[in-house]
């Protein structure tokens, strides 16, 4: 008996953490559901050109009436050898997701892009400081 008390014990405790797991991945959820208001003038900015190793890169960036962050445009990414091309052109529309979804700048890089994803999130975050973003 001692063996199967100590199974639902642990099967007890397994349940109680999936539980606790589920509502704090449920709270992370809510969380990343709330819209950020922003005082971000309307309309299209362009981020400064930010050096890298492997070459400039500069991004647009639209914002709405409403505030939001509606599209970012890659202008210029790395050109210096054609690996580096190929990891811009991986990263970029990674990156565009990640900034639309989060309405921010502030995402995670995209593994083995580190030089480009730096560069891009510069080059955003100087066109969302122009336009006024808070978001």
């Amino acid at each position: 008996m001692a063996t199967s008390t100590s199974f639902a014990r642990r099967a007890s405790t397994l349940l109680v953490g999936a539980c606790v797991a589920a509502i704090s991945l449920a709270q992370v959820s809510a969380a990343h559901a709330v819209v950020h208001t922003s005082t971000a003038r309307a309309g299209t900015y362009t981020g400064r050109l930010v050096s890298t190793i492997w070459g400039t890169v500069q991004v647009k960036a639209v914002i709405n009436s409403a505030g939001r962050i509606t599209n970012v445009i890659a202008v210029k990414l790395t050109d210096r050898g054609r690996r580096s091309v190929d990891i811009s052109n991986r990263a970029a529309p990674i990156l565009r997701t990640r900034v639309l979804s989060a309405q921010s700048a502030r995402v995670s890089m995209v593994s083995g892009a580190t030089v480009t994803s730096t560069a891009y999130l510069s080059s955003l975050q100087n066109a969302l400081d122009k336009a006024g973003f808070t978001g």
